[in-house]
């Protein structure tokens, strides 16, 4: 199993895919906390809630949130993982080599975890350096230990690992590779949005895979940035857990029943 999950990693990162993700996340990270750090302290003019200020203790675990905007990264390089065995043509010989077809999708989901982690380490080093960093400047102090901060590291890490392994079921289930990507993408920034943001529809929302990751990492309701409505952490990670399992046995199953040819 090693080597086929050695094997599957190598036909990732082989290719320029996986650094052009890694780019497009920073700067798309990079981003967010440019606005972060520009609004902090800063009241807006309608006399709602503002952002902490740099010196704040709320303000760190706000932005080491953004690193699971990379979760976007990690699906598509999921259904990559699948569906380009499809496209090229070499799922033939990817199952002559391994005829178990269930030992191959499990390599993959495998993979998948891997490539999961990666990318939360990475974009956490990348958003906890730029963080740190403006905290100090801003004047402030840092304490990793507090504020959450070991909750939403794992949140971090749960998210990226859970899209990968989303990724990699929707690949197997629709298999073309430009379908998939347009339904993951919309799946992730229309249809979980939509469900999070209107307040009838947030009962099913909290539910989804980007429900209960935001629950994982919700932020603590004393500073006022926290969402009540949301599963308590505990049960976002267990519907996490939920849907991995659920993920990997749509995988196993779509692939493994269907004809190939």
């Amino acid at each position: 199993m090693t080597n086929l999950i050695r094997a599957e990693l190598q036909k990732l990162f082989t290719t320029r895919l996986w650094w052009a993700m890694a780019l497009v996340m920073f700067a798309f990270t990079a981003f967010g906390l440019a606005f972060l750090i520009a609004q902090a302290g800063v009241a807006p003019a309608n006399g709602q809630p503002g952002l902490p200020a740099l010196d704040d203790p709320a303000w760190l675990p706000l932005a080491l949130s953004f690193s699971s905007g990379a979760n976007i990264f990690t699906m598509i390089l999921g259904i990559v993982l699948m569906t380009s065995e499809y496209r090229y043509q070499t799922i033939t010989g990817t199952f002559l080599t391994t005829p178990k077809r269930g030992r191959v999708i499990a390599a993959k989901l495998g993979a998948g975890v891997l490539v999961g982690v990666f990318f939360a380490v990475i974009s956490l080093l990348f958003t906890g350096i730029v963080a740190i960093t403006a905290v100090l400047i801003g004047g402030g102090s840092i304490d990793l230990t507090s504020g959450r901060i070991p909750q939403l590291t794992l949140g971090v890490f749960a998210t990226l690992v859970l899209y990968a392994l989303f990724g990699i079921g929707l690949g197997a289930l629709v298999r073309n590779q430009v379908a998939a990507l347009i339904g993951g993408i919309v799946w992730a920034y229309v249809i979980e949005s939509i469900l999070g943001a209107f307040p009838a529809l947030q009962t099913v929302g909290k539910w989804l895979p980007g429900g209960a990751a935001q629950a994982l990492m919700n932020i603590d309701f004393d500073t006022g940035l926290g969402q009540p409505n949301l599963l308590p952490a505990w049960g976002g990670a267990l519907v996490l857990v939920a849907y991995a399992l659920l993920f990997a046995l749509v995988a196993n199953l779509t692939t493994t029943r269907r004809d190939i040819t």
